[in-house]
């Protein structure tokens, strides 16, 4: 089951932090077509933020089409993010571990970790920054 991290310094609205979490464990293989969401209850519980946002947050979901709302069964995931290139095993996901491990050796923090992808990931996709 996915668990949700809130920033609420992030200056991303609550909603979205969960809809990019669960892109993310969809992307990751994580969550699969089939699972079952946790509550909006038990989401509230973990995080402290409203049902009402989490509510919010799933109905985006099912609007792009990556999650049902099944009345009073809950929510479960319609379809996977995960690309064959990127899934545990492949060569691309192989040397980002092994890159992974490279950077934990040489001593660097995961903040220091984040920051050298973001900075790489700026340079490699420009039209991203833009808004």
């Amino acid at each position: 089951m996915v668990m949700f991290r809130i920033d609420r310094r992030s200056g991303v609205a609550t909603y979205l932090q969960i809809v990019h979490q669960v892109e993310q464990a969809l992307r990751m293989g994580v969550l699969r077509e089939g699972d079952q969401l946790p509550t909006a209850a038990q989401v509230a519980a973990a995080t402290k933020v409203n049902p009402n946002t989490t509510l919010k947050a799933y109905r985006a979901l099912e609007s792009a089409g990556l999650a049902e709302v099944r009345q009073g069964a809950g929510t479960f995931v319609t379809r996977s993010l995960v690309r064959a290139d990127g899934a545990p095993g492949s060569p691309l996901r192989d040397g980002l571990d092994r890159w992974l491990g490279k950077a934990s050796a040489a001593g660097l923090s995961g903040p220091e970790v984040r920051a050298l992808f973001e900075q790489a990931y700026a340079a490699a996709y420009p039209e991203e920054g833009r808004g």
